[in-house]
């Protein structure tokens, strides 16, 4: 949902939060205790391209930045106890709720378009497969990173 930032709602925006960062705060406290116990883990949250900035979704940028900084302090806290935290921030992809809302030819798919370096959106499996390589044991020496999978859309834009 857009928004202007001046009238942007505080209740909304509480409501975008807690939507997106106390589901992971909360599961990954509930799996904690067995990854410590086997000295392994792997948490991966799912962020997004908004997090570098995106006008008019303001709540939503600011939640998943949020969700970006609690996997980076997760990442230093549980480090030695061999558990990473990594994110994936994937940009535009070609979702069936996507296509509804931006179908082909459409003046929000050319829009997105133009912001992707690629020219084309990214697929649900790309999306799965850079989450399997950080659940991976190739990944177990990166930690408190977030992964952009956006066909090069986050490059230029400021941080």
């Amino acid at each position: 949902k857009q928004e202007n930032f001046g009238t942007v709602d505080p209740a909304t925006f509480a409501l975008v939060m807690d939507l997106n960062v106390r589901p992971a705060l909360q599961l990954t406290q509930a799996l904690l205790p067995a990854m410590r116990a086997s000295g392994f883990g792997r948490i991966i949250n799912i962020t997004s391209l908004v997090t570098r900035g995106l006008a008019y979704r303001t709540s939503y940028a600011a939640a998943k930045s949020a969700l970006e900084s609690v996997t980076r302090s997760m990442a230093i806290e549980l480090a030695a106890e061999g558990i990473t935290a990594n994110a994936v921030a994937p940009g535009p992809t070609e979702t069936e709720l996507f296509r509804a809302n931006n179908p082909p030819g459409s003046e929000g798919e050319a829009r997105y378009l133009a912001q992707i370096p690629m020219r084309r959106f990214g697929k649900p499996e790309q999306i799965a497969a850079a989450i399997a390589f950080l659940a991976s044991e190739d990944a177990s020496f990166m930690t408190g990173q977030t992964l952009f999978v956006d066909g090069g859309a986050s490059l230029g834009r400021l941080a």
